[in-house]
């Protein structure tokens, strides 16, 4: 099979920082679907491998932690899958990634694909959506509902694909009032596109422009760039007994100023569940699922901004590229053809 392999701490500049590559088709294990990727997502985290800033198991021989496609085969022990059937999911960070023809996945961090969707809207969903799901509902223990004096939320770098995602399931399933922070107009306009009440710029202090906004005390921050750089503005403007989810990548933090309002610090590591075989990794096929169900009825939309095709090294290079760039709102996919961004019919599996 065809997969995009990658060169450990290499540059774009290196011509084999990225390469179509054969290698066997996978097997499935117990538990393991074997899917035919129709579409992925490039992600942050693919570029911070790819340059060596994070490190894999020698194991993965390519990259990749978002995809759609079609069931090809499935594991001797799966229950919840059969192939044919359309699903989506982000994978596990100690194996080879999405960027192939195929790859395996464990049935428990899958999700059924929006059925409304193509396989290109669907292919940004998974990793963005899983974070931010269990970001807002896991860490920060936020309830869904609109329960009255609920607070407020500030996400801290909004208009990229966890922003985006989190902005809309923080409006749409629960009675926060969502102040996102963006720099640049395409990005405020796409926060506030996302359902943000309002947009602030993280250039400018952040206390002062809360403290100019009609809105419920900020109990609650979700810190998903530049963390760090703002830390101090954070224990400043978060209220007593607030609550700070983090998801960005540090050697060390000082969380001591958030230690007199009894502030309480939160990670959120997206494939804790799948790397350390959780007793409750299933909690992510069932959040996928419901997310897809959302989807379907009109409550959360894809992230999609940029589509490459097709889903070759070169212009995953290409994409790995825009991210290097910065400024992109929302998500970049690469889909293996034009047929792979179209809805899809019932008959198409499901």
């Amino acid at each position: 099979m065809r997969a995009i392999a990658f060169h450990r701490g290499s540059s774009l500049a290196d011509p084999q920082c990225l390469l179509d590559v054969d290698v066997d088709c996978p097997q499935p294990g117990p538990h393991d679907l074997r899917v035919a990727v129709r579409a992925v997502s490039v992600n942050p985290l693919d570029v911070k491998v790819r340059a060596g800033l994070v490190a894999v198991p020698d194991a993965v021989r390519s990259l990749g932690w978002d995809a759609a496609g079609v069931i090809d085969a499935v594991g001797e022990a799966v229950t919840l899958f059969k192939p044919g059937q359309a699903v989506y999911y982000a994978g596990s960070f100690d194996r080879s990634g999405s960027n192939a023809e195929y790859q395996l996945v464990d049935e428990r961090i899958v999700g059924h694909m929006p059925g409304t969707l193509g396989f290109t809207d669907a292919a940004a969903l998974p990793l963005a959506a899983l974070t931010a799901w269990q970001l807002l509902f896991e860490r920060l223990g936020v309830v869904r509902g609109k329960p009255a004096a609920s607070g407020s939320l500030l996400v801290l770098g909004g208009a990229g694909g966890v922003g985006s995602m989190l902005i809309q399931l923080a409006r749409r399933l629960t009675n926060l009032t969502v102040i996102a922070t963006a720099s640049r107009a395409q990005s405020r306009d796409w926060c506030l596109a996302m359902g943000a009440h309002h947009v602030i710029d993280h250039r400018q202090p952040l206390p002062a422009q809360i403290a100019a906004l009609p809105v419920p005390p900020v109990n609650h921050i979700a810190a998903l760039s530049n963390t760090a750089e703002h830390l101090h503005e954070m224990a400043e403007l978060i209220a007593p007994h607030g609550r700070l989810a983090i998801i960005d990548d540090h050697d060390t933090l000082d969380a001591a100023p958030f230690k007199a309002k009894s502030v309480s610090l939160h990670w959120e590591m997206v494939f804790t569940r799948p790397l350390y075989a959780t007793p409750d990794r299933i909690a992510q096929h069932r959040i996928l699922n419901e997310v897809a169900a959302l989807v379907d009825c009109g409550v959360l939309r894809s992230t999609v901004t940029r589509v490459l095709q097709p889903l070759d090294a070169a212009r995953m290079i290409q994409a790995h590229r825009l991210l290097e760039a910065g400024g992109i709102s929302g998500k970049v996919v690469l889909a293996h053809s034009e047929e792979d961004s179209a809805a899809r019919t019932p008959e198409d599996g499901q």
